[in-house]
């Protein structure tokens, strides 16, 4: 999932979705300038899932 994704399905703005990817909440890869995140691991962190 791309930053913009999140965004989505949070409904937040560009600048908390950046600020959350950033915060280590969960595991990102950086490929370029771009920042992905694994669906499964994005969803299970908003289901309040550890590990």
């Amino acid at each position: 999932m791309d930053v913009y994704h999140i965004q989505e399905v949070l409904g937040i703005g560009r600048r908390q979705a950046y600020e959350l990817v950033n915060s280590e909440q969960f595991h990102i890869v950086r490929i370029g300038k771009r920042i992905k995140v694994s669906k499964s691991v994005f969803f299970s962190w908003l289901e309040g899932e550890n590990g």
